[in-house]
């Protein structure tokens, strides 16, 4: 074995297993396989045009020399990113450790009661300091949750009858640039008629539904904004406000004013700046929009046994339900970050989050002492870690300012604005003040250490008490934070544990090597808005991931903002949009959606202004030609899109792609491939050759990001030519083309910390490592499929019997023996598995794949358990509720109780076989009640007496 070839650590198939594999499957070599599986008319003919892979070794070397292209200055910068310290003992215990960043999203909660748990601390946290009612679990960045708090509104205005000729929406000309323009991005495709303007001048007009405010300002300005929110009140306007966590420490909570919904960004709770993310936004609003309320939100309940439980609360509210009709397409959170932002918040309690905002304050005082005293004029009345500064010549400041590596915002050529943060010295004051003194050709004494004024008025200082929660104030040690972590960790199942075979989630090996930069100050600490020069080993990365992708799409060009899979399928569409219009087309508004694709394709279209019709499946699970030829022609003058997941799905390389994609060219559309399971194209076949004009891409599925317990996650878009000149820009940094539309997300390259994470997948496997990976997901699904041949019927294959990198197994016919498909997939966990997807994208299934990165052993462990299932499945009867499946999973409370009432073993329901018993994972929970966890929504830590009495 090589030691330095990195496929061979990825990929878990060795040569030595590939003849069992092959003689199970019934084929006599892996080419005969992919030849069976994939149609000839789309195979690419030639190799990737990539280089060949690199060492693990000479990848983090190389890695090291681009950093070093990185100069961290002293930035302040501001405009929502700051600076941050980020705790020693969460950077190891967390950002660091695969117990958390490889969790899946917390769908099966009686597994995910740790990082469960780790969220209410989040949501507390987020209500807490904003007076608000209730939170979710995080956003993506504090404009995508602002452009949310837009769209919910107008949403909740629909319902009114006298406000639906309502469509205004102000914006305080105090709000963040990105924030501006992707609320411009978010507004057109729904009617919404943005004014910006001064809030000391807004007439409260019954034309506007709602209104975004800034606290504080965008340059530092703090508003007292209560009166304003008072008048809009009586006008029936609802109120948005984007907010400094850290701020709120110290000023009036928006909540107190009566709000309706408050929004910003954790990033300043220990989170690295990172170019741009990624970085966990929050969004709190009043209980009576939890109907309303985009993105997920954790609630309390309880389990079969009366315990307090945790899961995912109101999930009627979902994409995948609601489709069409549902008014976000945000099906994630940012579950890494937010996890790391609440910890932040425990590990300093409200006593610590004092210190560091008064310190803050307290610095950024002095600095305007500092400069008043040299005779500058500073403009902001009242401020926290902000001030605008009036001075004659900044482009004289601004290059001595980056001689001494200080970045400050240079608003115009007399006006510049500088944030301070929590890493910000006495030392680094003095600096400040001295390039001033330089920059005013003279040598004036500083005298600033007395008289130092309140600015915060009485009125906008916050008298309310916040984090009160014994969790906040239990574990400001070290010792006692990190036992609190792993007491966490140890609730939760994540790869470091077990295969999760999720379908269509591709939870695939995040490797060490691609994880470790991720921890290097020189990618961590970069501000998204300084200047390109000072991020050229960022811009090197990504300028060649860009290329990379490129070459395994087939495409033209590739735009890295979208920061999940679902803003990629709205990014994608504003572009046919936008491609669309420039043709003198705009009227073109259909889109066409297979009944079997994921439930944000429907949200996105209509996100993006376009109106959904939905297509037929056949019996074997493809698009049903018939049925779409027939709404082709039907809406040709009109048609705008067809969205399409290739490979389907439901696992299969539907042969008829091609005559798909040509009708829907001949009749003037564009075609949109969802990405999702690109990890079954990579090096065999492309979206350009199937011959689609835009995909997207989960680089937290294909390239290996990890999902981090539900996030981060990041969608870029790769288009053909004649999209190219649509991809989005941003209003601070240029980027994308040369008709750009505008913002898909706040950062002008969206996450891109963890692209750092796909740029080394594909470094370090090359062309040949690629494409094996990608035949490796396939055999490993197929050897699945035929291991469980015979005991679990597959419901969709290719024309010759074959899966592509997944399947769908029918749990429907077990019905007859009183078992469920949830009854399966809870049973799983006491055979140390994560269940696959559950009833998706047909009701009553597990959708299985495996991934290339697990062994045959692993597989084989995976197949013994469901075959064990299925003999348990024989075993019951459809009258007798008592069995091992449907008091599945068994806790070690159930195992070590004195009382055993069940008619099987202990051994049994606990060492169903041999193998658990060397890795035994215990769930902490009986099954979760999820009816009386949404009839008494708890979602903040709360006593359990609340909830037992409700």
């Amino acid at each position: 074995m090589n030691t330095e070839v990195f496929a061979a650590r990825h990929i878990g198939i060795t040569e030595n297993d590939m003849p069992r594999m092959l003689q199970t499957i019934g084929v006599d070599s892996l080419e005969q396989l992919i030849s069976e599986t994939i149609p000839d008319d789309i195979k690419l003919k030639l190799p990737l045009e990539l280089p060949a892979g690199i060492s693990e070794h000479e990848f983090l070397g190389h890695l090291q020399e681009l950093a070093q292209k990185n100069k961290i200055f002293k930035t302040y910068i501001g405009l929502g990113y700051h600076e941050t310290l980020t705790p020693s003992v969460i950077k190891r215990n967390i950002l660091e450790n695969p117990g958390w960043y490889t969790a899946y999203t917390p769908y099966q909660a009686e597994i995910a009661q740790g990082r469960l748990e780790a969220l209410l601390n989040f949501q507390t946290m987020v209500t807490d300091l904003t007076g608000m009612e209730i939170a979710n679990a995080s956003l993506l960045d504090e404009s995508t949750a602002a452009a949310e708090a837009m769209t919910m509104l107008f949403d909740v205005r629909s319902r009114q009858q006298k406000k639906d000729d309502a469509v205004k929406f102000f914006v305080s000309e105090e709000v963040l640039p990105q924030t501006l323009d992707l609320l411009k991005t978010r507004a057109i495709p729904l009617g919404i008629e943005l004014v910006v303007g001064n809030h000391q001048t807004f007439d409260f007009s019954t034309a506007y539904y709602g209104a975004l405010l800034q606290y504080p300002g965008k340059h530092g300005q703090v508003h007292d904004y209560a009166e304003f929110a008072q008048k809009a009140k009586e006008q029936e306007i609802k109120v948005a406000v984007a907010a400094d966590i850290l701020s709120l420490v110290l000023l009036t909570p928006p909540g107190e004013w009566g709000v309706d919904v408050v929004v910003g960004t954790t990033q300043r709770f220990g989170i690295p700046l990172g170019y741009g993310g990624p970085h966990a936004a929050f969004f709190a609003t009043k209980e009576e929009y939890k109907r309303s309320l985009p993105g997920r939100i954790i609630g309390v309940t309880k389990d079969t046994d009366g315990n307090r439980a945790l899961r995912m609360a109101l999930q009627t509210r979902e994409q995948h339900i609601k489709r069409d009709k549902a008014t976000s397409n945000i099906c994630t959170a940012q579950v890494l970050l937010a996890v790391m932002a609440g910890m932040y918040a425990v590990y300093h309690g409200p006593n610590g989050l004092k210190f560091i905002a008064n310190k803050v304050h307290n610095a950024t005082r002095l600095l305007a002492k500092g400069l008043e005293s040299i005779g500058l004029e500073q403009m902001n009345t009242a401020y926290f870690d902000t001030i605008k500064v009036r001075f004659n010549n900044t482009n004289k400041l601004r290059e001595i300012c980056e001689s001494r590596e200080i970045n400050l915002n240079y608003i115009d050529g007399e006006t510049v604005s500088i944030s301070l943060n929590e890493a910000t010295s006495d030392e680094d004051i003095k600096l400040l003040l001295s390039c001033f003194i330089v920059a005013q050709g003279d040598k004036k004494d500083i005298s600033f250490t007395s008289g130092i004024k309140e600015v915060i008025p009485a009125s906008l200082q916050r008298k309310s008490a916040f984090l009160e929660h014994e969790v906040f104030n239990a574990y400001h040690s070290e010792t006692e934070l990190m036992r609190y972590i792993k007491k966490l960790e140890r609730k939760d199942l994540a790869l470091n544990h077990s295969m999760i075979s999720l379908g269509s989630c591709t939870m695939k090996l995040n490797a060490a090597s691609e994880m470790l930069p991720l921890s290097w100050p020189h990618w961590g600490n970069i501000h998204p808005f300084v200047p390109l020069e000072q991020a050229q080993g960022y811009q090197e990365v990504l300028k060649t991931l860009e290329e990379q992708l490129n070459v395994i799409t087939g495409f033209s060009a590739t735009s890295l903002q979208p920061n999940s899979g679902a803003q990629g399928e709205y990014a994608g569409l504003m572009v046919i949009r936008a491609y669309h219009e420039s043709r003198g087309e705009g009227h073109r508004n259909i889109c066409l959606i297979p009944a079997s694709a994921h439930g944000t394709n429907p949200a996105s279209a209509v996100m993006a202004g376009m109106k959904v019709v939905v297509t037929k499946t056949d019996d074997q699970g493809n698009i049903d030609m018939a049925d779409l030829e027939e709404k082709v022609h039907q809406h040709a003058d009109n048609l705008a899109a067809l969205m399409v997941t290739y490979p389907s799905t439901h696992g299969v390389f539907e042969s008829s792609i091609k005559q798909i994609t040509k009708l829907i060219h001949d009749n003037g559309g564009q075609v949109y491939m969802d990405g999702a399971n690109m990890n079954a194209q990579v090096g065999l076949t492309n979206p350009a050759t199937i011959r689609a004009d835009v995909c997207h891409l989960n680089l937290h599925k294909t390239f290996a990001i990890p999902h981090g317990g539900g996030g981060p996650g990041v969608g870029p878009i790769c288009v053909a030519e004649q999209l190219k000149p649509f991809l989005p820009s941003n209003p601070v940094v240029k980027t994308g083309g040369s008709e750009a539309i505008t913002a898909i997300s706040a950062a002008p390259w969206g996450s891109a910390l963890v692209c750092l994470i796909s740029y080394g997948y594909i470094k370090m496997l090359g062309a040949e490592g690629l494409t094996n990976a990608t035949k490796a997901a396939i055999l490993n699904a197929n050897y699945i499929k035929d291991r469980l041949k015979g005991k679990f019927d597959v419901l969709y294959t290719g024309e010759r019997g074959r899966a592509a990198h997944e399947m769908i197994v029918d749990c429907r016919p077990f019905k007859a023996n009183g078992i469920e498909v949830t009854d399966i997939a809870k049973r799983l966990m006491d055979y140390g598995f994560h269940a696959p997807t559950v009833s998706f994208p047909v009701a009553g299934t597990l959708m299985i794949e495996p991934t290339e990165s697990e062994s045959l052993a692993e597989l084989d462990k995976f197949c013994d358990a469901m075959l064990s299932i299925r003999a348990e499945i024989d075993e019951a009867t459809a009258d007798e509720p008592n069995n091992v499946l449907k008091n599945a999973p068994h806790t070690l409370g159930m195992l070590t109780s004195d009382t055993w009432d069940f008619p099987y073993s202990r051994e049994k329901a606990a060492y169903p076989l041999a193998y658990v018993a060397e890795n035994k994972f215990w769930p902490s929970i009986r099954r979760t009640d999820e009816a009386f966890g949404d009839r008494n929504l708890i979602c903040t830590c709360a006593p359990i007496e609340e909830y037992m009495e409700a």
